[in-house]
């Protein structure tokens, strides 16, 4: 008897642990923070799982390849979130089982010419950058999920016009603090913050995006020192996840400050970053 009882244990053992991880797999996975935030926000008492599929400190992916743990999610995820505009050229080829949304589906993007080692960008995918392109994220997200889960229409309508309401909180926070600035142009080594410009009436200047192997040419550096002497620029923005030797040169020959800003695509929180970057542009270019 004892034996008996010890194969059905046997036997059994495995069927729940394969319940319980199928139980444990989220019904909607999210590419990066903006797309992954915006959709937690919206699926608070639903009762729906969502996951983020990347969590690692990134600012662009161009070069990221997913990993087993990633494709995984993936695969048994009902629903997958992107942030679209070529960001997720990983998935490329890639047959996903779950719906799709793509968060940038209403949103026209801005062309870009920018080449990252031999991957041609034909659009600016940081859209996010700007709170009314994170609107119609929201908008998008929204309408994707009711389409899918429509028994939660009312839920995602009354979490979507909360979310709204902290981008129009944002919006105005950013617009009242910018509003005055005694210099409105920027140089960046990240080529990412087009949209933030456009919507708070700041003018980019340059934009270099420095990688490994692909760092500022002595050309291109005294081409910066002169742009920065002759505009009398107070102060030039490098990216957290990015590099800061061009910056560091710049800086040392013309006594211009050095200051960080935030793709809001990794870390914890978008808004957090957002209002960072307000706060940031706002100390460097008074």
């Amino acid at each position: 008897m004892k034996q008996l009882l010890i194969i059905v244990l046997c036997l059994c053992i495995p069927f729940c642990i394969c319940g319980c991880q199928a139980e444990s797999q989220a019904q909607i996975v999210a590419t990066t923070l903006p797309v992954y935030e915006f959709t937690q926000s919206l699926c608070e008492g639903t009762g729906l799982s969502i996951e983020r599929l990347i969590t690692q400190e990134v600012s662009c992916l161009h070069d990221f390849s997913l990993q087993t743990h990633q494709m995984r999610m993936l695969e048994g995820a009902s629903v997958v979130v992107i942030s679209g505009g070529g960001l997720e050229s990983f998935l490329d080829g890639i047959q996903l089982p779950g719906t799709v949304i793509d968060a940038s589906s209403q949103t026209v993007l801005h062309c870009t010419e920018h080449t990252h080692e031999g991957h041609d960008h034909e659009h600016d995918p940081h859209y996010w950058l700007s709170p009314d392109h994170a609107k119609r994220m929201v908008l998008t997200i929204t309408q994707g999920l009711i389409a899918k889960y429509p028994e939660h229409k009312g839920q995602l309508e009354a979490n979507s016009l909360a979310l709204l309401e902290k981008l129009d909180a944002l919006d105005a926070y950013g617009k009242e603090v910018l509003r005055d600035l005694s210099c409105r142009k920027l140089i960046t080594f990240h080529d990412g913050f087009s949209y933030f410009a456009e919507h708070f009436d700041l003018q980019i200047l340059h934009s270099m995006e420095e990688e490994a192997g692909s760092e500022a040419s002595a050309k291109e550096l005294i081409e910066l020192i002169g742009l920065v002497t002759d505009q009398q620029l107070p102060g030039i923005f490098i990216e957290k996840s990015g590099s800061d030797s061009a910056a560091r040169i710049i800086s040392a020959e013309t006594g211009t400050g050095i200051f960080t800003l935030d793709m809001a695509m990794a870390g914890n929180s978008y808004f957090e970053a957002m209002y960072h970057n307000i706060d940031t542009v706002k100390e460097a270019l008074g």
